[in-house]
């Protein structure tokens, strides 16, 4: 199988290009939701949200507030948190801020947005999972309406939880494809963990790639499919997992997939593909000047689907399985211990189960829509 050991060096490169990109936007693209959630009416209330947080968690309101948690990116990696004593239990994470120049240091520095970090004569407070410039006593301070901090923010460039995710997950790629590509030395049958890669990547090669892209064009972008594909399956598959990645549910992440997409339809694309967009074959010259807005409109809609599709899917299917679990603590009165436990265990099962298959079934959506979308640039239309 000459092909796939060709592809498996083209989604390596697509790897290392992918993640160049989205280490960088996992830090800055959800910043302006989150200031909105530092509202003066809702200052005390986040205060109290960070405390339930580390506090024990035996109400709907510390529960609200664990799962906002996990699904939100963080500077330090948490296995689980002591509810008791507030003791956290994980490692820290590099902090790369540039300020004026480079800062580097751990980020158990911040003592969970307890400390003030000083860096070269600068102070930094981490607080609700952002970074801010401050003075020595840790001061954030509010605009007029008192809807975000003011507080000048440097470049983060920090390997937060989010990020990590994804380093794993592109060596996780690499290793496993180097394997697969290295079996073939030995022969045309693979080995290993190889028996279970060779199947998908003929899957993506002869049910997505071929029919929507076509038989002359598909090879130019199936590294590109394979990457999308294994990464987004991989990295669902580690969000079941007791790690609690949440990467694809982070909107940066999906949106660096979805623009990557976008970038290859509008570079690879004929001049037919540009010739139906801003001035339609067989159309009347009024209808074309209606429709061209349209149709221009309609290159950014498609990559705007990918990116909410995936981060929707995946950040509801972890709220709710989170939320079944939160059962056995919110009925246990209702329906004792033993009664909560159960219920909550044999539907946090099933959903479990469901969100196997959607783990594979939103890498398959994304990687097929994405093959239609560069299909229907690439291919020759034909006229009527």
């Amino acid at each position: 199988m000459k092909e796939i050991k060709k592809y498996s060096g083209l989604i390596i490169a697509a790897i290392m290009l992918f993640f160049s990109a989205s280490v960088f936007a996992s830090q800055e693209v959800a910043t302006q939701a989150d200031e909105k959630h530092h509202g003066a009416e809702k200052h005390a209330d986040s205060h109290e949200s960070e405390k339930h947080a580390t506090g024990p968690i035996n109400t709907p309101e510390a529960i609200n507030a664990y799962i906002e948690h996990h699904l939100q990116d963080a500077h330090d990696f948490i296995f689980f948190t002591d509810g008791e004593t507030g003791k956290h239990y994980g490692f820290s994470l590099p902090v790369i801020l540039w300020d004026n120049g480079l800062h580097l240091f751990s980020s158990s520095k911040f003592h969970h947005g307890e400390s003030v970090v000083e860096s070269k004569g600068n102070f930094y407070k981490l607080y609700h999972g952002k970074i801010y410039k401050t003075d020595a006593a840790g001061t954030i301070t509010y605009n007029k309406e008192h809807t975000h901090p003011v507080n000048a923010k440097p470049l983060d460039l920090s390997i937060t939880k989010s990020v990590l995710g994804i380093l794993v997950t592109g060596l996780l790629m690499i290793l496993l494809f180097g394997s697969l590509a290295k079996s073939y030395k030995k022969g045309p049958i693979p080995t290993g963990v190889g028996r279970v890669l060779e199947p998908l990547v003929i899957y993506v090669r002869d049910e997505i790639a071929r029919p929507n892209i076509g038989e002359k064009k598909y090879r130019r972008f199936m590294g590109f499919l394979l990457t999308v594909f294994f990464f987004i399956w991989i990295v669902n598959l580690l969000g079941l997992t007791p790690l609690g990645f949440n990467v694809t549910g982070n909107i940066a992440v999906t949106m660096s997939l979805a623009l990557f997409t976008f970038l290859i339809v509008q570079f690879s694309a004929n001049k037919e593909y540009w010739g139906h967009i801003f001035w339609m074959p067989g159309v009347p010259v009024p209808m074309k000047i209606i429709l061209a807005p349209i149709e221009v409109l309609g290159m950014f809609t498609k990559p705007f689907s990918l990116m909410i599709r995936l981060f929707a899917n995946i950040t509801a299917g972890h709220f709710v399985l989170m939320s079944l679990i939160a059962l056995m603590i919110t009925l246990k009165v209702a329906f004792t211990p033993v009664g909560s436990i159960g219920m909550s265990m044999v539907l946090s099962l099933f959903i479990f189960v469901i969100e196997l298959l959607v783990a594979f079934l939103q890498a398959f959506i994304f990687t097929m829509l994405s093959s239609l979308f560069i299909g229907m640039a690439v291919q020759d239309h034909d006229h009527h």
